[in-house]
């Protein structure tokens, strides 16, 4: 019975230690597998997350691109349009400072040409008291410099500041050239596309010396 029951007791130990190892056997086997399938998922989690971060940074590269692009286009467009206002100013302040009584219907004419709004009326409602001053005092005014800036301007107006170098001859004189300076500031608008001035702050005529 005792030997009986020795061989039943190793008998029931075999199977015991045959289901360990099947378990290790299977644990051996399944957990690389896991950890592997894991690996894949985690390397492809990161790999989404790795493109995506891409794209957002791909967007706002493209994003601010279009932004700059667009204010530079916005700033060259003003830049340009200041150095044609300028160039306007410079090439309308001799046309109000030259001139001479003897010949001032093509003065008043030039004058009017690049003149639009309330400069414009102004001038012509004042041109036959102008013409009377500058006729009885048989001014000739002619200019030697003209030096201009742009104070502020966009794309469509302008406010530049003008200083011109003139000689004036008249009866004050006693008929001999004298030094003069006229300063103003000029606000231009652009109109079909040419730049004309609205405004001018300061008289058109110096002071004469009677």
């Amino acid at each position: 019975m005792t030997d009986n029951d020795g061989a039943a007791d190793v008998q029931h130990e075999e199977p015991a230690s045959s289901a360990k190892e099947s378990e290790v056997v299977s644990a051996e086997t399944v957990e690389p597998a896991v950890a592997e399938r894991g690996k894949r998922l985690s390397g492809r989690a990161g790999t989404h997350a790795l493109r995506a971060a891409a794209a957002v940074l791909l967007c706002a590269a493209i994003a601010s691109s279009v932004f700059f692009y667009i204010q530079n286009r916005g700033n060259k467009a003003t830049i340009d349009a200041n150095a044609d206002a300028r160039a306007a100013a410079c090439k309308y302040a001799p046309v109000l400072a030259d001139y001479d009584a003897k010949n001032l219907d093509t003065y008043f004419a030039a004058v009017l040409a690049g003149a639009t709004g309330d400069w414009k009326k102004q001038f012509d409602s004042t041109s036959k008291e102008l013409r009377e001053v500058l006729t009885q005092g048989a001014v000739v005014s002619k200019v030697n410099d003209v030096q201009c800036a742009i104070k502020t301007g966009d794309e469509n107006s302008a406010e530049a500041i003008v200083v011109i170098g003139q000689t004036i001859t008249s009866l004050g004189t006693q008929g001999k050239p004298a030094p003069g300076q006229l300063s103003m500031v000029m606000r231009l608008e652009k109109a079909d596309g040419r730049w004309l001035v609205n405004k001018v702050n300061s008289p058109l005529a110096p002071p004469l010396q009677q």
